[in-house]
């Protein structure tokens, strides 16, 4: 999935003197040698640039989502550059870059621990081949773990991409409109009248806290919470599934291309999972912005669905779809060639 596009960065070689299992359940044995392959900055770079290249995709899904105006993707995006230009695409874009590689590294860290520890306790040996629940289980642990670590930056990402060039004109000129009762003091310049209420992601985070406490920090937690949990038990359930398809017969893991379409198809599953929370995730965490209008994740669901329809619940799938084919199909390639390298360098 497209938020996972940087898992390899900064997991290859964590812990190469243990054993290293793959998303599909296989195991490739790594040598006891404790020095690392020197494939983990290379491929944290790789998880930056794939969150930097994707991310206007993600700036459009996000306004697609939180507002209502937008009725498709061309729109969205004509709209973005005619007011914003080239940087409205990119608000934002720091926090995750900065961020990608410890997320993801934790993420499928988790989910290769956990699938270790359910298959020493079901099995007796990690080495055994898992079963389709404990993929699912581990899978869903994976996401569990992450809404801990992503939600603040989630928040301050989605105020950024929703905090549109509009809205900075209508806090200038609520600024600078003169009000019924003269002032005792007169009001400042138009040159000083205030600019974007977020000057970027430090001091969203810190506005947020600031106004909104801990809790604003973590808003929107528990849609994130049915979004990663489920997708992430999806995306690896999907995979491991058409792995084992794609797997030649004789051979005990897929080729390139298995791997390209298992990957790419594996994202696509876990977005369609994941779309209907992430509508109401993104809708909950740019609802500080201004005059709050949803008490919690089920009034939210409500009252989207009641002014816009269950189509609502689905706006930005086509997107997401589009974008987790090609980013997923890099994703597990990149992946499994990096960990097959890691067997390589430590044997």
């Amino acid at each position: 999935m497209d938020f996972v596009a940087g898992a390899i960065g900064g997991l290859i070689a964590k812990d190469c003197s243990r054993q290293i299992s793959d998303p599909s359940g296989n195991r490739l044995r790594t040598g006891s040698g404790s020095s690392q392959p020197p494939t983990q900055q290379a491929w944290a770079i790789l998880g930056v640039c794939g969150v930097a290249v994707g991310y206007p995709l993600d700036t459009v899904k996000v306004r697609i989502q939180t507002e209502p105006k937008h009725t498709g993707i061309w729109c969205c995006v004509r709209d973005i550059y005619r007011r914003e230009r080239v940087w409205g695409f990119y608000r934002g874009l720091s926090l995750p870059v900065c961020t990608v590689s410890l997320v993801s590294s934790v993420s499928f860290g988790t989910y290769r621990n956990c699938l270790s520890h359910i298959c020493r306790f079901r099995y007796g040996s990690a080495d055994a081949k898992p079963a389709r629940t404990d993929i699912t289980l581990s899978g869903f642990a994976s996401g569990l773990v992450r809404v801990f670590l992503t939600s603040p930056t989630e928040v301050a990402k989605v105020r950024l991409q929703t905090q549109t060039q509009t809205q900075t004109q209508q806090r200038r000129s609520s600024a600078s409109w003169p009000s019924a009762v003269p002032p005792r003091c007169p009001g400042p310049p138009a040159s000083l009248a205030p600019g974007p209420k977020y000057r970027g992601p430090l001091h969203c985070l810190t506005t947020v806290a600031r106004e909104e406490g801990l809790r604003g920090l973590y808003k929107g937690s528990s849609a994130l919470l049915f979004r990663d949990s489920h997708s992430f038990a999806t995306y690896f359930l999907s995979y491991s599934i058409l792995c084992e398809w794609l797997t030649p017969t004789g051979h005990s893991q897929p080729d390139v291309l298995g791997v390209l379409v298992a990957g790419g198809c594996a994202g696509v599953l876990a977005w369609a999972v994941a779309t209907p929370m992430d509508v109401i995730k993104s809708r909950l965490q740019a609802d500080g912005q201004g005059q709050r209008r949803y008490r919690g994740l089920l009034h939210c669901v409500v009252t989207s669905v009641r002014e816009e329809g269950p189509r609502v619940l689905f706006k930005g799938l086509v997107l997401n779809c589009c974008r987790a084919f090609p980013v997923n199909m890099v994703v597990f390639v990149a992946y499994e060639a990096a960990l097959r390298l890691a067997q390589g360098l430590l044997k």
